[in-house]
């Protein structure tokens, strides 16, 4: 058994694409799931599986939700190591001081031609990021909904990409390593 961290984008969003975290909890358990745990309401669980490359069970979940709820979420898929070597080479330091100012996007791949120079442009303030590997770091000091850095980096990653803040992927650690 393998411990995983499941992503899922745009859900429970502005009322939109609703999927109670509970309901996903158990459609993923009738599906063979085991010590499957959500946290908070916006697509994050931790579960362990028999198989199953990330690629696979990615799409094995995202047809899951299609099946139940009629629609199809992003999802990405992460192991504990993956997710503690993210943690470890976080750039900003003090996170833990302002969690909800720090967000890591999770890239569904590492960007083939990133346009760092027009992210650089579009950082206003105290905002900074720095890319590495497969997770871009976006630290929002003066906050994250109104960054113009936050709408854009996907774009301009030229990946798809799902977002968490510091606390939410802290805790996500924590959970899988208990599991692990």
């Amino acid at each position: 058994m393998t411990t995983r961290i499941v992503l899922l984008r745009g859900i429970n969003v502005v009322g939109k694409r609703l999927l109670p975290m509970r309901e996903l909890v158990s459609v993923l358990e009738r599906d063979g799931f085991e010590e499957v745990r959500s946290y908070i309401q916006s697509g994050n669980v931790v579960l362990r599986s028999r198989q199953g490359t990330a690629a696979a069970l990615a799409r094995r979940i995202g047809a899951l939700v299609r099946g139940s709820h009629g629609f199809e979420p992003q999802v990405l898929v992460l192991s504990v190591a993956e997710l503690a070597a993210a943690v470890a080479a976080n750039p900003f330091a003090g996170a833990d001081d302002n969690p909800k100012a720090l967000h890591l996007f999770f890239l569904a791949a590492t960007p083939p031609q990133p346009d760092l120079e027009a992210l650089a442009a579009l950082r206003t303030g105290r905002e900074g990021f720095a890319l590495k590997a497969r997770v871009f770091y976006l630290h929002t000091p003066d906050g994250f909904p109104g960054s113009k850095l936050a709408a854009r980096a996907e774009r301009l990653l030229g990946v798809a990409a799902t977002a968490r803040n510091w606390r939410t992927v802290n805790k996500l650690l924590e959970i899988a390593r208990a599991r692990a």
